[in-house]
């Protein structure tokens, strides 16, 4: 059996590599850059691209099972070039807000539509976003500049997204089913921040900002922070509209605000708590 792992080297696509591995499944993987991809030996790396899908045939030949980043351009001819390859399952990388009614999925609806068993994945908040907009200034100056210092989020390890990905891949229980992954709690900012600081063993000051300023600094860091400022800071909503009246969209993120149980259904474990996915990446932060 060979799995196909698109977005193979982003944050869940790598650990479900990894996890894949460890496994002992054959893998490969797609990525517009190979050269620059570094995953295991063993591993068979392909150059693709998802929104060009006449790239696809070399990654598709001879795969039976797909993970498959959510990246809408092209949805249903990647999809269909599947179904034509003969895959037969596949696992969609979605999100929460899907569950809620917050956001939609063309993605989902595209694998839905076709003849392929499918399942989603559903993840809330990364615990590994803030990694990108907080690990500068915690190695510069041991520092964290951003708002909402003790309201709740919602957030879940990148290995516990995998997992559940990779079990729905292997097992045969999972089709037409759809996960809603959450961590085992919610934390604030504040709790973050000291979870990073006792992985560190050393102190990290938390200054709390207000949104526009700390807008002002995610833009200044570019590349992820930039792109996803808007939207984590309450500019945008999820279907990209401007709240009414300008305002933080509180009543929305409010829907994603509970804890669901499908993690330790799917893998038989709680999530990993915030101060575990502190301590597996204490290295970035030092």
């Amino acid at each position: 059996m060979k799995i196909l792992v698109t977005g193979a080297t982003g944050f869940v696509g790598r650990n479900v590599v990894d996890q894949l591995v460890r496994a002992g499944v054959s893998v490969r993987a797609l990525t517009r850059n190979p050269a620059a991809a570094k995953l295991p030996p063993q591993v068979e790396v392909v150059e693709g691209d998802l929104t060009a899908p006449d790239s696809l045939a070399p990654a598709l030949a001879g795969v039976e099972k797909m993970y498959l980043f959510p990246v809408e351009q092209a949805a249903r001819e990647v999809v269909a070039l599947a179904e034509r390859a003969g895959i037969g399952r596949v696992v969609v990388l979605s999100g929460a807000a899907v569950t809620v009614g917050l956001d939609t999925n063309p993605v989902e609806q595209a694998v839905e539509d076709s003849g392929l068993e499918w399942t989603h994945v559903r993840p809330c908040g990364f615990m590994t976003n803030m990694l990108q907009i907080w690990a500068p200034t915690i190695r510069a100056g041991r520092v964290v500049r951003y708002p909402f210092a003790d309201e709740p989020m919602n957030l879940i390890h990148e290995a516990d997204i995998a997992e559940v990905a990779v079990a729905a891949l292997l097992e045969d229980d999972h089709h037409g089913k759809a996960y809603t992954l959450t961590g085992p709690a919610l934390v604030t900012v504040r709790e973050q921040v000291a979870a990073i600081a006792a992985a560190l063993g050393e102190q990290v000051r938390y200054e709390e900002v207000s949104r526009e300023r700390a807008r002002e600094l995610m833009k200044a860091q570019g590349g992820f922070a930039a792109e996803s400022a808007d939207l984590m800071l309450g500019f945008v909503e999820y279907s990209g509209d401007t709240p009414e009246g300008g305002g933080y969209a509180a009543q929305d993120w409010s829907a994603l605000m509970r804890i669901w149980p499908d993690v330790e259904q799917v893998t038989g474990h709680p999530p990993r708590t915030y101060a575990q996915w502190a301590r597996d990446h204490v290295a970035d932060f030092r």
